[in-house]
């Protein structure tokens, strides 16, 4: 009777393992039998993902994913998203592939894939003109007379939070004008992603600029954060690795950059 407990036990293990892994290794199939592939997006961040006033979306990962979606043979289906909230979007299945530079993080490889990177970059921070020579260290701007600036639930808000405790911190909930913030006097810098600080000094010439340090404070890389399976993730990075080896990626983004 033991060993048939045992012998059954065994078998049952196995099954609900087999069942598990294939659960998490059938998201291509799944896909190309839905004929949809849904991508999760915050659409607050240029040059990446950006929803304009007609809730129309634009930026170079929308691009790509619109371009990812016709190399797999199926529709780009987009869900909006937030930062505070797209981990547990994502674990919640709401969306098979997350992107709009999104920072290669532990948090987020333990729940998903994550894609040949499209984006090596560093924070940086952004000030007005006046100020650019002013926050060249993190010393110098963790101090109780600066406002720095940071989006909810992002890498910003996790980097000002572990290194500015004299500045005050203030969480503005909206990532499309918080700039704004900062060219009116609102705010005093922000630290975020050198694309945007460059793409934002573009959008708001002669205003704000980016602040003259000798390097960036930390070094990281963009990528998609995908469901975890092999099949999905072999296909993105075929994909990725043509766009950049063919320019498509670089025409994307220097497009979004304008």
């Amino acid at each position: 009777m033991k060993r048939t407990c045992f012998a059954v036990t065994l078998v049952v293990a196995w099954s609900l393992t087999s069942a598990l892994t294939f659960a998490a290794d059938d998201a291509l199939s799944e896909i190309k039998k839905a004929g949809v592939i849904k991508i999760g997006t915050t659409g607050d961040y240029k040059p990446f993902s950006y929803k304009a006033a007609d809730g129309t979306l634009t930026g170079a990962d929308i691009a790509m994913a619109k371009d990812l979606a016709a190399d797999l043979g199926v529709k780009a289906d987009f869900v909006a998203t937030t930062w505070k909230t797209m981990l547990d979007d994502f674990k919640a299945g709401k969306f098979d592939i997350a992107l709009g530079g999104i920072t290669v993080n532990a948090a987020r490889d333990e729940v998903g894939d994550f894609s040949v990177p499209n984006v090596t970059d560093g924070k940086r921070p952004i000030a007005r003109c006046e100020d650019k020579e002013k926050y060249t260290t993190l010393d110098a701007i963790d101090r109780p007379s600066v406002r720095v600036i940071v989006n909810p639930g992002g890498t910003n808000d996790k980097f000002a939070h572990e290194h500015f405790d004299e500045a005050s911190i203030e969480v503005f909930p909206d990532n499309k004008t918080i700039f704004d913030q900062i060219a009116s006097g609102r705010a005093d810098v922000m630290v975020t992603d050198g694309v945007e600080v460059d793409l934002q000094s573009k959008l708001h010439a002669s205003v704000l600029c980016p602040v003259a340090v000798k390097e960036p404070f930390t070094h990281f890389q963009n990528a998609y954060l995908l469901r975890e399976d092999p099949a999905l993730k072999a296909a993105v990075d075929a994909f990725m690795r043509k766009q950049l080896e063919s320019g498509g990626w670089k025409e994307k983004l220097d497009a979004a950059m304008k």
